[in-house]
């Protein structure tokens, strides 16, 4: 086993080291991100395995604060008559006073740098370019270790990309990588490795198996979420509740059912939260629906459809117009004569119409509840909103969750998957069933046909 790779994280103070180590490490809880200067003051360190081998150590170091003074500092080490190299002229500031005293966490970056096999030079490419930052480079230079340049932030509508590429190039480091640590473009890590292959060589191969298996864990991700999504899709359709024609007893399975699909929702999204390794307050948002891991706009409101462009039958706006509890069905839920609940389950005010009063009231007592059509599609676009913006989100990310509609039209529009309707007839299928009897074989078989249609 070969020792892991170490790289060090370097740069002026407050350009997203931390952000950057957080993002590639999917830690959250990594180290602190503040938009207050010098919140790092210490080294600290992350190990990136497979299959239980370290291949890659990242360390976060303190930002260099003053490298105006310390460059003019190291230029007056030199005796008269001597010409040090760079890791020569370091070695001697890093064991003189000053070092502990006056540039202490300038000396704290040094060490680790001259310890780590290469650097990665963040930059906040929303900064102008100025002279403090071609000192920095000077003095990390002296290192004598390849620098591998990171313009960090470039999603930002402000960045000075441009500037930054011309300002590098002049110091000669032409070899350079974009990635922004909130928002990290899908193949952002696979090509910071790349680049970091073209100047070490020899850690090449190590380099290749983490992008593979990073690659690998990000479609299994992927694919456990569409899983999530499909098990709550089908307990949803499946759920059927029978319930008394009395008006106060259909209230009540009205509401209990609401909540326990609401209930049911907030399990797949604490899920997928837990999924893509994000906590419930990193979805804490002012502007969006997700406010602290739950969904702000009311599963069983109209409007809310509307705005996931969801299409509003006719039904179901005349039922939601005539307070009826047919197909709307006291607001997402269908109510039907428990004889025919395999026949209108999830069907529109029209469909009960087209039976008429005489198979309505041919069967009389129970009734039975189910989970609109125009609910699950609700249900199946708001998960994939959420997984589609968990997929593109950096764990630095402070700011709101961006969700926006998916662009496909068929759960908006299309015809619902055969494995719900078939899940219509298997109130066995569903754990929101009041006396569930889970037929595992059956529904884990339409949980995979489902996955498919996702």
């Amino acid at each position: 086993m070969t020792a892991p790779l170490k790289l060090a994280l370097v740069g002026h103070t407050n350009v997203g080291k931390t952000s950057l180590l957080r993002t590639l490490t999917r830690d959250v809880t990594f180290g602190e991100v503040s938009h207050r200067p010098s919140t790092t003051r210490h080294v600290e360190g992350a190990r990136l395995s497979v299959d239980g081998e370290p291949l890659l150590e990242l360390y976060d170091t303190p930002g260099l604060e003053d490298a105006i003074a310390l460059l003019e500092h190291l230029e007056r080490l030199e005796r008269p008559g001597e010409r040090l190299d760079g890791p020569a002229r370091l070695q001697r500031f890093l064991q003189g006073s000053e070092a502990r005293q006056r540039f202490e966490q300038e000396a704290k970056v040094l060490r680790q740098l001259l310890a780590s096999d290469a650097g990665l030079y963040v930059i906040d490419a929303r900064e102008p370019v100025l002279a403090k930052y071609r000192d920095e480079l000077e003095v990390l230079a002296s290192c004598g270790k390849p620098l591998l340049p990171v313009l960090n932030f470039v999603a930002s509508e402000q960045h000075r990309e441009p500037q930054w590429r011309e300002a590098l190039a002049r110091l000669g480091l032409h070899a350079l990588v974009r990635f922004d640590s909130v928002a990290p473009p899908q193949d952002g890590e696979q090509r910071l490795y790349d680049s970091l292959a073209l100047l070490l060589e020899n850690a090449r191969p190590a380099l290749q198996r983490l992008v593979a298996d990073q690659q690998a864990q990000r479609l299994a991700r992927q694919a456990n979420g569409k899983r999530l999504i499909a098990e709550l899709l089908i307990d949803c359709a499946a759920c059927r509740r029978s319930v008394d024609t009395e008006p106060a007893a259909q209230a009540a399975a009205t509401a209990a059912l609401r909540q326990a699909v609401r209930q049911r929702e907030q399990q797949c999204v604490e899920a997928l939260l837990a999924l893509y390794a994000f906590r419930r307050e990193d979805a804490a948002a002012d502007e969006v629906p997700l406010l602290d891991g739950r969904w702000g706009d009311d599963l069983f409101n109209p409007e809310t459809l509307r705005q996931l462009g969801v299409r509003v039958g006719g039904g179901v706006a005349a039922g939601a117009a005539a307070g009826a509890g047919v197909d709307l069905l006291m607001g997402g839920l269908t109510l039907g004569a428990a004889a025919l609940a395999g026949a209108i389950a999830g069907g529109a005010l029209q469909t009960a119409r087209s039976y008429g009063g005489r198979l309505m009231g041919k069967f009389k007592g129970q009734r039975e509840l189910t989970v609109d059509d125009t609910v699950l599609r609700l249900l199946a676009l708001r998960q994939q909103q959420l997984m589609q913006a968990l997929d593109s989100r950096g764990h630095a990310a402070q700011g709101s969750i961006a969700l926006s509609a998916p662009a496909e039209r068929s759960w908006r529009e299309g015809k619902l998957p055969a494995a719900l309707h078939k899940a219509r007839a298997h109130p066995q299928w569903s754990i929101l069933n009041l006396r569930p009897r889970l037929d595992q074989r059956e529904r884990q078989e339409q949980i995979r046909t489902l996955v498919e249609a996702l």
